[in-house]
C-alpha cells in the first residue's frame, strides 16, 4: 500500500463506532426517524416571545455553574481557564469539551486580558484534543443562550469522518450512540494530562 493510498481508520474509537449503519436521528429537534442527518427538516417556526427568561447566572452570578469550585466534570484548570469533559456522560464522538475563564464574565464585557488568553486556551485545547489516537480536527462552537458566562464547546472530528466536517459535527455527536464510558474517561484523561503538560492541573477521571 502507498503512502497516499487511503485505508480504513484503525483506533479503538473507530473499531466501536457503528460504520455502515443508518443511525437513528429521531431524537435530534427537526429530524424524522432515520431520517438523513445532513438534510434534517426544520420545525415550523415558533411565536417569538420577549423579555426572554434569563440565562443561568444572568441574574445571580452564586447560581453560574461555570463558577463553582472544580467538580466531577472538571479535567483541567489554571489560574485563568478551566476545561470540562463528560456533563452529560458519554458521546458519540471522541472529546467534547467546554472551555471557560474562571471570572465569571460575558464575550461582551470580559476584560482585554481574558480576550487575549483566548486565543492561546483554544489552541492549547485543540492540539489537545488531537492527542486522541481517533482525532483529526477540534471544530469550536460558542453558543451564547445557556449560560451568561463566556464559554465556547470543542468537539473533536473523528480520523476520516468527512461526514462530520464543519458545523454539522454536533448534529451526528447527538445522532451517535454513547461510546463506553471507559473508552470516554480514557479520553478526558489524555486531554487533560495533554494540557497540563503546558502548565494547570489535569483532574483525574472520577
Amino acid at each position: 500500500m502507498s503512502a497516499d493510498e487511503q485505508h480504513p481508520a484503525d483506533t479503538d474509537w473507530h473499531r466501536w463506532a457503528p460504520i455502515g449503519q443508518t443511525l437513528d436521528t429521531s431524537g435530534i429537534p427537526g429530524s424524522g426517524p432515520r431520517a438523513s442527518i445532513a438534510a434534517f427538516e426544520l420545525l415550523p417556526l415558533e411565536p417569538m416571545l420577549v423579555p426572554e427568561k434569563p440565562r443561568s447566572g444572568e441574574l445571580d452570578p452564586s447560581q453560574c455553574g461555570h463558577c463553582r469550585p472544580a467538580n466531577e466534570h472538571t479535567i483541567w484548570q489554571d489560574d485563568e481557564w478551566r476545561v470540562s469533559g463528560g456533563m452529560q456522560g458519554a458521546s458519540g464522538i471522541p472529546f467534547i469539551g467546554a472551555i471557560s475563564p474562571r471570572r465569571h464574565v460575558t464575550l461582551e464585557d470580559a476584560p482585554i486580558e481574558v480576550l487575549a488568553g483566548l486565543g492561546p486556551i483554544l489552541q492549547r485545547v485543540s492540539e489537545a484534543a488531537k492527542s486522541i489516537p481517533a482525532v483529526a480536527r477540534c471544530h469550536f462552537s460558542r453558543w451564547n443562550d445557556g449560560s451568561a458566562h463566556l464559554h465556547l464547546w470543542a468537539y473533536a472530528r473523528p480520523a476520516g469522518m468527512m461526514q462530520g466536517r464543519g458545523a454539522i459535527l454536533p448534529y451526528w455527536e447527538q445522532a451517535l450512540p454513547a461510546m463506553p464510558d471507559a473508552m470516554m474517561q480514557e479520553y478526558l484523561e489524555i486531554v487533560a494530562h495533554a494540557l497540563a503538560a503546558g502548565g494547570g492541573e489535569a483532574f483525574p477521571a472520577r
